[in-house]
């Protein structure tokens, strides 16, 4: 995911909104997490564990490569997947920006309160 530009709001948060509703379910969530140690695996090594079959997952796969989280490269035969940590930075920095506006306005509360007893 690239910079936000001034010009693009709307669309930069509607990709961040895609990443947080790819990661709002659980068994994507768990996938995100299968893939975060940087190796690749296919869609068989993903399913292992899962109660799901291997369609459901590659479903699951496919929200998440929509998101940009994950990137699908070929293998001879097969699919593998990879974590793409760039959402997730951009993410990341997203969030500590609006956590900076929520302390700025908590102290400015503070403030007022403690000159208006």
């Amino acid at each position: 995911m690239s910079p936000p530009t001034p010009d693009a709001p709307v669309a930069v948060d509607q990709l961040r909104a895609s990443v947080f509703a790819a990661l709002g379910d659980v068994t994507r969530l768990s996938l995100v997490n299968r893939l975060a140690d940087g190796q690749p695996r296919s869609i068989a090594q993903l399913s292992e564990g899962y109660p799901l079959s291997r369609q459901a997952i590659t479903k699951h796969l496919g929200v998440l490569e929509s998101a940009g989280i994950l990137h699908r490269v070929r293998s001879g035969r097969q699919s593998l997947y990879e974590f793409d940590a760039g959402p997730m930075r951009d993410l990341s920095s997203y969030l500590e920006a609006v956590s900076r506006q929520w302390d700025a306005a908590l102290g400015r509360l503070k403030a007022y309160i403690a000159e208006n007893p």
